[in-house]
């Protein structure tokens, strides 16, 4: 079998070997020299009571602050968001994309901003505006459904009262439930004085006493029957009454929310910093040259195999020719 010299193959395409890498690492030190300088800016986010507490927190549970900064790091990249601070800033919306990194601080809830621009007095406006559009999206959409929700409810409660009043004039009785009982109440008071008045021998007030009772219960004759329904129409607007009353909490709690999420109570951004030439160096040319320096084994071995002559027998020797060798051979 033919064995390989790898260390002659190493010396004679040296060339090869080293200038590829060589080159790779001159055309990127090249490539970050020539870059324009980047410069950095973080806004620190810390909002505690946004996360957690009652269970109509918008974030809450053991999850809650995995959720908040996932949920920031996607609205501060929503079309919407990246559209209002390009709108803020002048930025271009894809330099806004690719130059956003949201983080979180450990396991808490507190998370960082961190913007890298090409302009050093635009990335400070961005982080900043961008910090404060996505609080905005995330909790200031919740008054707007909150305030949905109680105008729906009091056009219930409005709908349900005008029923009542409705029902009322149609029956021409002002709150019947309340006559029905008090109508009850003076009949058990007419019976004691009937018997009263007869006890003592007096007939015309037990009479006087008689005819009143005759009147309220045909009073109660006529509302009776139509008390379920106007029950029900008092049901209905109780229902919505507890509907408003329950919906006007929640708007109170987003309101709360959006007042916890202030940018500039909870957010703090600090000075623009610019990308060290060194350290992009450092980042860039050693993964450059390592890859230049595979491609240049590659293509060694590449022509190692192409100029290598294929043998035919592949290392055999062929039978004829062994007959003609001596046998000492």
């Amino acid at each position: 079998m033919e064995t390989v010299d790898y260390l002659g193959t190493a010396r004679k395409r040296l060339p090869i070997l080293v200038g590829i890498p060589v080159l790779a690492a001159l055309v990127a030190t090249l490539v970050v020299l020539l870059t324009p300088a980047k410069f950095a800016v973080t806004t620190y986010v810390a909002a505690p009571a946004l996360i957690g507490g009652v269970a109509a927190q918008q974030f809450a549970g053991q999850q809650a602050a995995n959720q908040f900064v996932a949920a920031f790091a996607a609205a501060a990249t929503s079309p919407k968001v990246i559209d209002q601070v390009s709108a803020d800033t002048g930025v271009a919306k894809d330099e806004l994309r690719d130059g956003v990194v949201v983080k979180q601080v450990g396991a808490s809830s507190q998370l960082t901003l961190t913007f890298t621009g090409s302009a050093k007095d635009k990335v400070a406006p961005v982080a900043v505006a961008m910090t404060a559009r996505a609080l905005t999206f995330l909790f200031a959409s919740q008054v707007d459904v909150a305030t949905q929700q109680v105008a729906a409810a009091e056009a219930d409660v409005n709908a349900a009262t005008k029923k009542i009043t409705d029902w009322e004039a149609a029956n021409k009785v002002t709150q019947p439930d309340k006559l029905w009982q008090a109508t009850l109440t003076e009949q058990g008071s007419l019976r004691q004085e009937e018997l009263r008045q007869s006890a003592v021998g007096n007939t015309r007030g037990a009479d006087a006493a008689k005819d009143a009772i005759e009147d309220n219960q045909k009073r109660l004759n006529d509302i009776g029957p139509k008390l379920p329904g106007y029950q029900a129409l008092i049901a209905q607007r109780d229902a919505s009454s507890n509907a408003l009353a329950e919906a006007q909490q929640g708007l109170q709690a987003a309101r709360a929310q959006v007042g916890a999420a202030d940018p500039k109570s909870v957010s703090s951004t600090s000075d623009v910093v610019s990308e060290s030439k060194l350290a992009a160096l450092a980042k860039t040319v050693p993964p450059v040259a390592g890859a230049g320096l595979l491609i240049a084994v590659l293509v060694v071995v590449l022509l190692e195999i192409v100029r290598r002559p294929q043998d035919p027998f592949d290392g055999k020797i062929p039978a004829q020719r062994r007959e003609k060798e001596p046998a000492g051979l």
